[in-house]
């Protein structure tokens, strides 16, 4: 079975980081991919301003994505943040993301949250490799999640969720003898965050996060077809500096690492495939840090780096730029972003752009990736 139209192509291979494969390339090209991988999109506009960095930022009501252990050490009593992206727009014109997240200090150190995530492939029309109609469907995915997050004293904090995952890509069509049904899977994320900033409002704060950790994923009664989720590892650090009582800038940088088995390199042997296929999940997120084919130098090139920075003036409007990098033979996603932020009593509104960056068939599909959030502070404690 293979979609006809270009959005599932873009819109599925694309999330597994083949966004600007299409160029010749000198090094030999080894993604690794997962299934789900919108888990991995960023649904917030405040950090998809600052090139996806999140995981060590000031904590608002949308931590509970980048870093769980940032949750209970909100300002506010309680948040409730609505995102909504259109994705590969320079492509199609109706995929999108869309989410909404939440909590609440039923403590001074203690908090809980929960999220949605709704992910959309728009319509697509399926045929089999002779052309067969087999009728159109609106492949969608899902996520739910449910945390808990607590400050150890005044400066750290973790905090654990636990997740449903739900992904419907075929709607139960059988071609053959095999049946494509929706795939679930379930995991959990932990956090760990450090403020280290003084009383002034200066300094350095740091983040770790492992996030989707959790069971494979199938689409059909095959046992030997289940597929890793995007299970992640993060790090990240940022720096602010107060200029005064109205003027405030942090700069940040985040560093990612899929905990996820480097696929065997072309060609390969059945062998090798049987065998990446049926590494254990616990073991994969081990073995992840040694397995590249090519070694250390392999190895290197799966981090991606984030580094961004934001800008407040009297803690009411915010202007964010940023930076998003991925090797060239492990996704080649590269793109400069940029937001803003309002903020006004109990309301928030960020907005961020991702620049677009090359032509033809070397153009990032991602050019002119937009975000919109809409914030509810229940309290009016927070600025960010």
């Amino acid at each position: 079975m293979r979609p006809t139209a270009l959005k599932l192509t873009a819109g599925i291979l694309l999330f597994c980081g083949l966004s600007s494969a299409v160029k010749a390339q000198v090094d030999p090209i080894n993604v690794v991919t997962t299934a789900v991988p919108f888990l991995r999109i960023s649904p917030d506009a405040r950090s998809g301003g600052m090139g996806d960095v999140g995981i060590a930022t000031s904590p608002d009501a949308s931590s509970g994505f980048w870093n769980i252990g940032k949750v209970a050490s909100n300002q506010s009593k309680g948040g409730i943040v609505a995102s909504y992206t259109p994705w590969l727009k320079d492509l199609v014109n109706d995929v999108y993301l869309a989410s909404l997240t939440g909590y609440y200090k039923f403590a001074d150190n203690q908090a809980i949250s929960g999220s949605l995530r709704y992910f959309s492939l728009g319509n697509i029309q399926f045929t089999d490799n002779l052309g067969n109609d087999f009728g159109s469907f609106r492949p969608r995915e899902f996520g739910i999640d449910v945390g808990y997050s607590r400050k150890l004293n005044k400066k750290s904090g973790i905090g654990i969720a636990l997740k449903y995952i739900n992904s419907n890509l075929a709607g139960g069509t059988t071609v053959g003898s095999t049946t494509y049904k929706t795939g679930s899977a379930v995991a959990a994320d932990i956090g760990w965050y450090y403020d280290g900033k003084s009383a002034a409002g200066q300094g350095w704060t740091w983040g770790a996060t492992l996030t989707n950790l959790g069971s494979k994923i199938s689409y059909t009664n095959n046992a030997n077809a289940k597929d890793f989720i995007p299970a992640n590892l993060g790090l990240g650090t940022t720096y602010s500096w107060k200029f005064n009582s109205q003027n405030a800038i942090t700069f940040g940088l985040d560093v990612n690492k899929l905990m996820v088995p480097t696929p065997p390199a072309d060609p390969a042997t059945q062998a090798q495939l049987d065998a990446y296929r049926s590494k254990s999940v616990i073991g994969s997120w081990f073995s992840s840090f040694g397995d590249a084919p090519d070694g250390f130098n392999e190895e290197i090139k799966e981090f991606q780096v984030s580094i961004g920075g934001e800008y407040w003036y009297n803690q009411q409007f915010a202007f964010r730029a940023g930076y998003f990098f991925e090797n060239k033979t492990k996704g080649n996603r590269r793109y400069f972003t940029m937001g803003i932020g309002l903020h006004y009593s109990m309301f928030g509104l960020n907005f961020s752009y991702l620049l677009p960056s090359g032509s033809g068939v070397s153009r990032n599909p991602l050019s002119n990736t937009i975000r919109f959030s809409l914030m509810l502070d229940l309290d009016g404690g927070a600025k960010k």
